[in-house]
């Protein structure tokens, strides 16, 4: 008898089972689904289809708004800065991407922000209050940022740009294309970043290379020189308040 009972039980299970899916099934059927739709409507005009066919523009282009806060700010010079921090102190994944990033990013906005006075108050604010067409706005909003980027430039990496997309040679900064500015500028910085991250590998590479003479004039082959080396990394890092000293120097390599 008990064995028979040992037999149905797993049958109920599944029949049980079964059943509560047929039922939520059910229900799930009867829920109504919104229908979305996107129209527009109430324009009459060619201009009110205009307007409309440029806000779905503008739409557009906010999706691309992580590459221009990348490509065309101090953001990139920092992230490639701290990687090297972390690559040469041999943390992995400490400190942990999220909050490099999230440090980078408010580093771009404290350096940034002279830049965004100078575009808010000569171009957006006039703009919104329709004292400045949007082209006009465009175009002011443009030199402060274009200052910023060319002023960070090496004339170097410009002139490749320059002589590549044919520019002549009478324009001057000021009428510079930003197609031509951003990638010269984005070269200029990794390669000021690489720079940066040189010198922060010497004193981190000196102590492993200590360590590591250490070890093997005591006979320790089979202990890693890494493992030895991260507390005093982190020590030297510390002592000498290693976090200040590298944010106030990237905050004066933008001056």
């Amino acid at each position: 008898m008990r064995k028979k009972i040992l037999y149905i039980i797993p049958f109920l299970f599944i029949f049980v089972f079964l059943l509560k899916i047929t039922c939520l099934d059910v229900k799930a059927a009867t829920i109504p689904i919104p229908k979305i739709d996107i129209k527009m409507d109430g324009a009459s005009t060619p201009k009110d289809y205009v307007n409309n066919i440029q806000m779905l523009i503008w739409l557009t282009i906010l999706t691309l708004l992580p590459s221009f806060i990348i490509m065309m700010t101090s953001f990139t010079r920092i992230i490639v800065v701290f990687g090297f921090l972390r690559s040469a102190m041999g943390t992995q994944q400490s400190p942990p991407n999220q909050v490099l990033i999230g440090l980078a990013l408010f580093l771009t906005v404290f350096i940034m922000a002279p830049v965004y006075k100078q575009i808010n108050q000569n171009a957006i604010q006039p703009y919104l209050n329709n004292k400045i067409t949007q082209q006009q706005a465009i175009d002011t909003g443009s030199k402060p940022l274009r200052q910023f980027m060319l002023k960070q430039t090496r004339t170097k990496d410009l002139k490749l740009f320059t002589d590549s997309a044919g520019i002549d040679k009478n324009t001057t900064n000021d009428n510079m294309p930003l197609y031509v500015v951003v990638p010269a500028f984005t070269i200029s910085e990794l390669k000021t970043a690489f720079q940066i991250g040189f010198l922060l590998y010497i004193p981190f590479l000196v102590i492993d290379l200590v360590v590591a003479s250490v070890l093997m004039s005591m006979g320790m082959f089979m202990l890693p020189p890494v493992m030895v080396s991260l507390p005093f990394k982190l020590l030297l890092f510390v002592m000498v308040d290693g976090w200040y000293m590298i944010v106030q120097s990237l905050i004066k390599s933008f001056g």
